[in-house]
């Protein structure tokens, strides 16, 4: 089956986009339906080194300072946590009366197939989509944070080499409600506290019909902030499902005249169709796939161009086992697997995504939250040249899981 979408992407736009892509080819190939079907069945852990069963004991989510967490503990007293994306306040009844108990007593290092038999326990695949998913993503980050502490591996070692350990990125803007002078004052703001090299704004009007912010302010912004900026900043745009295909396309063709690296969301996230037909019309490449919670949607993405660039969100399309999983689909095609961050902890997460996959894209999500986070980790977390450094340490790099919980109280 051929996937191929152009024959080359031609100039100023498809200078940055092979650029983003590697420089590879954008034409690819797969031979058939089932490369890419076979690829999301691969296993993606490697947690031979674990030889004895890790029982898990207790999952428990707590509270501290407006932070919600998960513990699990195994009948060992082994231990893993980890950080919610921000939801919690809202899904922690899903979490605590359908997720958390259906993994007491089970083996740890069976979690990938344990993934399924969750889906289907209690029939939660009634409840698919993001309030699931991101109960389904706290406990995995947690397990997953534990089995790297008893192997004595880092999060990303689980999942195979580590190939990087520094991740470029891009520092994001979400405001809308700045004038394209302003949010241009905005950004440089961003990239001098940052150090970035890359910067994401958002056009449209958000789910906005073809509505705009401000009246022109797309129009005008695009090209203005690439003539403030320079030519050495790397830009994104991300609509946020704002526009049609056509107004989508014409936003673009804008886009592809100052060289953007991508565009992001162009129409609504969950017409796929419509996303394909804007990919199909511009150059520039165009990702999406941050609402998405269906493997299957996001095999029929790839198998068709939908998008030129996935972007499963880790905490939203439940952790990083099924998000592993949408980036060997990728590869099969080709494609870069970009991860969305949904905020707070979850850019660590990011880190240890972006270590063991290979073609993660140019730049990867920051929004300016090191500084929270920065003195749990030893070394503390740093920015070095427009990278960020991925966390050392075995699980998910928190040095003191006592200290960071101490305090923190039981949500039942």
């Amino acid at each position: 089956m051929s996937i191929c979408r152009r024959q080359i992407l031609k100039g100023a736009c498809g200078s940055a986009a092979l650029s983003f892509l590697g420089g590879a080819s954008v034409c690819q190939t797969v031979s058939t339906v089932s490369d890419v079907e076979k690829a999301l069945q691969k296993p993606v852990l490697d947690l031979s080194q674990i030889k004895s069963s890790v029982i898990i004991d207790s999952v428990e989510l707590l509270k501290k300072d407006g932070e919600y967490f998960v513990r699990v503990r195994s009948k060992d007293g082994a231990e893993g946590i980890s950080v919610s994306n921000g939801r919690a306040p809202v899904f922690h009844p899903i979490f605590n009366q359908l997720v958390a108990p259906f993994f007491i007593g089970k083996d740890a290092r069976k979690i990938e197939t344990l993934l399924f038999d969750l889906y289907r326990h209690r029939s939660n695949y009634k409840l698919q989509g993001l309030a699931f998913w991101c109960a389904q993503a706290w406990v995995e980050f947690a397990i997953l944070d534990m089995l790297g502490r008893i192997a004595n591996k880092s999060m990303g070692e689980l999942f195979g080499p580590i190939i990087r350990k520094e991740v470029p990125f891009y520092v994001a803007s979400g405001r809308r409600d700045t004038t394209p002078q302003q949010e241009v004052e905005y950004l440089k703001g961003l990239i001098e506290e940052t150090d970035a090299k890359a910067i994401k704004f958002r056009i449209g009007g958000r789910m906005s019909r073809n509505e705009d912010a401000l009246p022109g302010r797309t129009e005008k912004l695009i090209p203005l902030v690439r003539a403030k900026l320079g030519d050495t900043i790397a830009i994104h745009a991300d609509s946020n499902s704002s526009y049609d295909p056509p107004h989508a396309i014409e936003v673009g063709r804008i886009l592809e005249d100052i060289g953007a690296v991508y565009f992001e969301e162009p129409c609504p996230f969950d017409h796929l169709e419509e996303t394909k037909e804007v990919t199909d019309a511009l150059t520039i490449p165009v990702a999406g796939g941050e609402q998405e919670f269906s493997e299957r949607r996001f095999q029929w993405m790839i198998e068709n161009r939908g998008v030129d660039i996935v972007q499963p969100d880790l905490h939203y399309y439940g952790g990083m086992i099924r998000s592993a999983r949408v980036a060997q689909m990728a590869a099969v095609a080709g494609m870069p697997t970009t991860v969305h961050i949904s905020g707070g902890f979850g850019f660590i997460y990011m880190l240890h995504f972006a270590s063991f996959t290979p073609d993660i894209g140019q730049y990867q999500e920051y929004k300016r939250e090191i500084e929270v986070y920065r003195d749990w980790f030893n070394p503390g977390l740093k920015i070095h040249d427009g990278k960020l450094i991925v966390p050392e340490g075995p699980g998910v790099g928190i040095r003191d899981v006592a200290g960071v919980l101490k305090g923190a109280e039981l949500v039942n």
